[in-house]
C-alpha cells in the first residue's frame, strides 16, 4: 500500500472534520461545479465520473442535484465512508476502487466530464505518474466532453514555500476543533502534516503523513495538453466562489 492510500484510509473517518459542515458543502462545491460545467455546454443529463472522490464530498452533492456520478478512489476506507454518506443523504451511485493513472481497467464506457477535485492529481510525484494519470483520465472523457480538477495555487506557493498552513478553528456545540498542515520543503516537493485536534467532549489529537509535487500551471497545462485535451483553461477563486483553482481541459 502506498503513502496516498495510507493517508487516506487513515484520514477517512475523520475528514469530515476539515470542514466547518461538511454536509452543507457537499451542496456548495456541487452548485460551483454546475456552474462550470453550465459555462461548458452541460446540464444535468451529464454522466460524471469523480475519480478521486474521497468520502464523497463533491459525488454526493452531485448526485442529489440530478446528475448521473460514478465514483471511484483508490482508498477503500473512503469508498466505504462515501457509500455509507451517499445512503444517509439518500442518493446512489456506483463506486469503485480505481487508480486514476489506470482507469481503463475499471471502466469502459467513456463519460461527458471526469472530476478530480481537492488537489488530487499532485499525489503524482513524477513526470512519468501525472502523464500516466492524464493520460488514463483522458481516456474516460469522450469527444467533446471535460475534465475539471482544482489544484492549490502552487506558483504563489513556491515563491515562498511556507512552512505551515494557517489553523481552521471550528466551533461545535460542545467545544471545538483545530485543524492544520506542516509542509517541509523539497524542491517542488513537500511532505505534509495534516493535523486535526478535536477538543469537544474530550481531547483527540490525530497526525496524518502525505507527500505532494508543487506542480506549476504552465506544466500542468502542457501535460494535460499531451494527453490528448484541446483546450485547457483556468479558473482561479475569486471567479468560481472555490478554494482554489480549478482547470477545465476539453477533449
Amino acid at each position: 500500500m502506498n503513502i496516498t492510500q495510507t493517508f487516506y484510509d487513515n484520514l477517512a473517518s475523520q475528514y469530515d472534520k476539515l470542514f466547518q459542515d461538511w454536509q452543507a458543502t457537499t451542496g456548495e462545491q456541487a452548485e460551483i461545479l454546475e456552474r462550470i460545467f453550465a459555462g461548458e455546454g452541460f446540464d444535468r443529463t451529464a454522466r460524471i465520473l469523480d475519480c478521486a472522490c474521497g468520502i464523497g464530498t463533491q459525488a454526493i452533492g452531485l448526485a442529489a442535484a440530478g446528475y448521473t456520478v460514478t465514483a471511484s478512489d483508490i482508498s477503500d476506507a473512503e469508498l466505504a465512508e462515501a457509500a455509507k454518506r451517499a445512503k444517509q443523504n439518500g442518493v446512489d451511485f456506483r463506486l469503485a476502487h480505481a487508480d486514476f493513472r489506470a482507469l481503463e481497467e475499471i471502466f469502459s464506457e467513456q463519460f461527458d466530464i471526469v472530476i478530480a477535485m481537492d488537489n488530487a492529481l499532485p499525489h503524482m510525484l513524477t513526470n512519468a505518474d501525472m502523464q500516466a494519470a492524464l493520460t488514463s483520465i483522458a481516456g474516460r472523457v469522450r469527444e467533446g466532453g471535460i475534465f475539471v480538477a482544482s489544484i492549490r495555487d502552487y506558483d504563489t506557493m513556491l515563491e515562498s514555500r511556507p512552512p505551515y498552513s494557517p489553523p481552521y478553528i471550528h466551533k461545535t456545540p460542545v467545544g471545538q476543533r483545530v485543524s492544520f498542515q506542516t509542509w517541509e520543503w523539497e524542491a517542488d516537493h513537500y511532505k505534509l502534516i495534516q493535523y486535526i485536534i478535536d477538543d469537544e467532549n474530550a481531547l483527540q489529537i490525530s497526525k496524518f503523513e502525505c507527500e505532494y509535487w508543487a506542480v506549476r500551471r504552465d506544466a500542468m497545462t502542457q501535460m494535460l495538453l499531451a494527453a490528448g485535451f484541446t483546450d485547457v483553461q483556468w479558473k482561479f477563486p475569486e471567479e468560481t466562489g472555490f478554494y482554489q483553482p480549478i482547470v477545465a481541459a476539453k477533449k
